[in-house]
């Protein structure tokens, strides 16, 4: 099937229906079910069945089956519950789906699960930055961290309290913590992975979406927008843009951002990806640029999406179709940076026909939300409307 003859809803149609059955879950890489992975699991599923109920363009039924898929088993509220696991995601999971209705005890349940949850997260990181210990990645991170518990709290409940307390943590993160290190507070002592790793005998400095700086930069702009406009959280927002600035490559159309840096390594331009590359990184520098009344700032990152949207050698660095490392993460990424500009609007076309033409010869090995089809239907969903009936990609700080 070629490009031009691929039509958009038929094949949305199409890959909802090879997603009917949470039976199909068991396709993932290592076979397990995680019910309730929001990467791999049905968790993650669930959220395309009830994005397109919600639009109308879906089958509602499906979108109750695969919830009921998600909350199947004992919900996981240990040291492995996080964003993407267990109780929290499943609480994101079902505000997302709140206009279907139903769930209400089971709701509850688990915002009071995840609530106590960011709270033990909350009163760990405090203690360890009152022990001028080193910030490691999965306190902090959009993945594990209070990154993403901060995104799903300003959504789903906003006036609440916490939010408030999520905020202030990652304003105190931009503090030195006067270890004399000679480098900023949010330096990371680790690898990429979060863990020690000989490649990185000094750490490294992370500008990415997924375990980095720039899932912080979003957070503190949308709460800046949203209700949280504090002298404090202007403060940090401004420390993390002067440091990104001071890592920003390129002028003008040709602006980019490495996605980390290390002492004596020369920066790499990463591929265009949301968890690393200018997909992510962009459009946190475009809402801080709103949130800053900072033009420049704005038309910076906006150029560097149109960059790599008008650059087929970068595109085709994304090797696959996922929201994560491949062109889904780009595509979901500029539908959302193109709400507010006409000329980023006018180009997304063409990045959904290629999405379209890998989707549709995708043979379904990996399913699953973040590297597989669910995603990149998600994504391809948006570019047909324009933007999302829900906010499904909250947890990807992209909206």
């Amino acid at each position: 099937m070629t490009t031009a003859t691929i039509n958009p809803a038929d094949l949305l149609t199409e890959v909802c229906n090879k997603l009917a059955a949470p039976a199909v879950i068991g396709a993932s890489l290592d076979g397990r079910t995680r019910p309730q992975s929001l990467a791999g699991g049905a968790a993650g599923i669930a959220l395309l069945h009830v994005e397109r109920a919600v639009s109308g363009q879906g089958d509602e039924a499906l979108a109750h089956r695969w919830i009921r898929a998600a909350i199947s088993e004992p919900i996981s509220i240990g040291r492995n519950a996080d964003p993407f696991n267990g109780a929290p995601t499943l609480a994101f999971m079902l505000h997302t789906a709140r206009e279907l209705g139903g769930y209400r005890r089971a709701h509850a349940e688990l915002v009071d699960a995840t609530i106590r949850l960011t709270r033990q997260r909350l009163a760990s990181a405090h203690d360890r930055m009152d022990r001028r210990e080193p910030l490691p990645m999965y306190e902090f991170d959009l993945v594990h961290g209070l990154t993403g518990f901060g995104l799903y709290l300003l959504h789903a409940h906003p006036d609440h309290w916490l939010s408030g307390e999520v905020i202030d943590y990652l304003t105190r993160i931009t503090e030195p913590l006067g270890d004399d290190r000679g480098t900023p507070p949010w330096w990371l002592s680790s690898g990429l992975a979060g863990t020690p790793d000989p490649r990185f005998p000094e750490g490294h400095g992370n500008l990415g979406t997924a375990h980095g700086i720039s899932a912080v930069i979003f957070l503190l702009a949308y709460a800046i927008l949203h209700g949280h406009d504090t002298p404090a959280a202007n403060d940090a927002l401004a420390t993390l843009t002067r440091w990104t600035d001071s890592h920003r490559h390129g002028n003008g159309s040709g602006a980019w951002w490495p996605g980390h840096v290390s002492p004596g390594v020369d920066p790499t331009r990463h591929r265009p990806s949301w968890c690393y590359g200018t997909a992510g990184i962009a459009r946190a520098q475009q809402l801080a640029g709103i949130a800053q009344n900072d033009a420049t700032r704005r038309q910076h990152a906006e150029n560097a999406m149109l960059a790599v949207l008008h650059d087929k050698t970068q595109r085709d660095r994304l090797d696959g179709i996922g929201l994560c490392h491949g062109k889904a993460g780009l595509l979901q990424s500029a539908c959302r940076m193109a709400t507010t500009n006409t000329v980023l609007y006018a180009s997304i076309p063409s990045l959904a026909a290629e999405l379209a033409s890998l989707l549709s010869a995708d043979e379904g090995d990996i399913p699953e939300l973040l590297d597989g089809t669910a995603g990149a239907a998600l994504a391809l969903h948006t570019a047909t409307r324009g933007t999302p009936a829900t906010d499904w990609d909250t947890f990807l700080a992209l909206s």
